[in-house]
């Protein structure tokens, strides 16, 4: 049986860093289940339209096990830019994808625990470093996506289709020729309940 789980998240947007512990929880207890993490770069320009409100924090606080620090507070009214994130995360899931998913906690951390934007190749230097990643210079251009992660986000498009959502983020399970979209909010508090449900359609398919 082949099974992968298919996340579709944008780094800053904070219904992904709630739905990032149970991706976390799948990768630790469930092993076999492959993980693909698809960044759809839907901040993908600082404006006006990309600022996150506060009761949209109110709610996912309400919701999910996830905190936000008082830097991040302070800047939720400044637009959000997750190009960089977008190029990064394309780009780590390619070339070093067991790195992959402690590289997006290690963003999210910075971002919604420390107020970093991440906006611009300086705020992302210390991360790189950390993971001792040797990052080609067009993953820093802040003006455009790489052509991998373009191409990236117009796989999620026609995966949206299929799905018939276009909402964020989503958890996708393929086992062999099933696509299956699990109902994560129900889970966002308990992610060991996320992998009993999981664990439910391993078996319902096997």
């Amino acid at each position: 049986m082949s099974a992968e789980l298919f996340f579709i998240y944008d780094s800053h947007c904070p219904w992904s860093y709630a739905a990032t512990p149970l991706v976390n929880a799948v990768n630790q207890s469930l092993p076999q289940v492959a993980l693909n993490l698809w960044h759809c770069a839907y901040f993908s320009d600082a404006d006006g339209e990309s600022a996150i409100t506060k009761q949209q924090i109110v709610q996912v606080k309400e919701l999910s096990s996830v905190s936000f620090s008082p830097e991040y507070m302070k800047a939720l009214s400044q637009g959000k830019d997750s190009t960089l994130c977008a190029n990064l995360m394309t780009w780590a899931t390619n070339k070093t994808s067991q790195q992959a998913l402690m590289l997006l906690n290690a963003l999210q951390a910075a971002h919604f625990g420390a107020g970093n934007p991440l906006s611009e190749q300086t705020d992302l230097s210390n991360i790189v470093e950390e993971f001792k990643l040797s990052v080609p210079a067009k993953v820093f251009n802040k003006t455009k996506l790489t052509n991998d992660a373009e191409a990236q986000v117009h796989e999620i498009y026609a995966l949206q289709e299929i799905i018939a959502t276009q909402a964020i983020p989503a958890l996708l399970l393929a086992i062999n020729d099933e696509l299956i979209l699990l109902n994560h909010n129900l889970y966002l508090q308990d992610p060991d309940a996320f992998i009993d449900a999981v664990k439910l359609e391993l078996n319902k398919h096997s």
